[in-house]
């Protein structure tokens, strides 16, 4: 049976499944950031964040990637967190708030029609995990060029290869399999979408950055065993939620239980370490 990908429809649930899972992932920030802090540093330091830089932070998310922005770039700097979910941003506006940050603002946008977004008003452009999921991701990345200064540096941390990625590829295959929905096609939306060798330089490429850089980071998840992941990526993970919307209560149930026997093979006397490798892809406007 071959399936035609709706892209507005995909954007009105994963609007609708983040609206959901916006609390979970608050709530499980700080596991979020012991596995992405690492990358988070290096998307950072590729976009050469300094007191002042304006920055754009795409798809932010609870924003934790925005306060350590804010934080470089100090009180003469600002970012602005964007996202398609306005229950996740409120989020980030009040983890700012609560951390003193008065230069971080956020706006409900969408990446690839950033309404509201001045040309050329930003030094730098990030978005973490975010890329990955626009359904267009060449019209993502020219408006967040549009965005962006002359010389002005974009970096986006997206997954590598599923083979390098167990602890979340498992369970993507485990939903793909019981919801009985085909592996997406060169182009669309997903986890791995950028992942390949190459893949990621030539989107950047075809958008006109050059200096484009590709980083490999080592970023296992580290919780307490199989099943806390299990329950981590259950209640946070919107994706799944949207692989899962459209079979019965019953049978996510069964899917989650076989999640957490295959995941199992990754506890260990020192807990659960899930397989994990982040790319920073990174590139200037030219």
């Amino acid at each position: 049976m071959t399936t035609t990908f709706d892209p507005i429809a995909f954007k009105t649930t994963t609007r609708a499944q983040w609206e959901t899972a916006a609390e979970a992932w608050h709530r499980w920030g700080p596991a979020v950031e012991n596995w992405l802090g690492t990358a988070t540093e290096q998307m950072l330091d590729d976009v050469h964040l300094s007191a002042g830089s304006r920055v754009l932070d795409v798809a932010a998310g609870a924003g934790g990637q925005t306060l350590a922005a804010a934080r470089r770039v100090g009180d003469t700097g600002h970012v602005l967190a964007t996202d398609i979910s306005p229950a996740i941003l409120r989020f980030a506006a009040d983890e700012a708030a609560a951390a003193g940050l008065s230069n971080v603002a956020t706006l409900e946008a969408d990446g690839e029609d950033l309404t509201g977004v001045e040309d050329g008003s930003f030094d730098a452009a990030i978005s973490r995990v975010g890329l990955i999921y626009f359904p267009d991701q060449a019209r993502a990345l020219k408006e967040i060029c549009r965005a962006l200064r002359p010389e002005g540096r974009v970096s986006a941390i997206v997954y590598s290869t599923p083979d390098r990625n167990g602890f979340f590829s498992i369970p993507v295959g485990i939903i793909r399999r019981v919801a009985g929905l085909p592996a997406p096609g060169p182009g669309l939306p997903g986890p791995f979408s950028l992942g390949a060798p190459g893949v990621a330089e030539a989107a950047y490429t075809a958008a006109g950055l050059v200096d484009v850089t590709v980083s490999t980071v080592p970023s296992p998840v580290r919780l307490a065993n199989a099943a806390e992941c299990v329950r981590f990526e259950r209640e946070s993970f919107g994706a799944l939620h949207q692989m899962l919307s459209g079979i019965d209560e019953s049978a996510r149930t069964e899917a989650w239980h076989e999640i957490e026997e295959a995941l199992a093979q990754f506890d260990g006397p020192d807990g659960f370490v899930g397989p994990c490798e982040m790319l920073v892809v990174s590139g200037t406007r030219r």
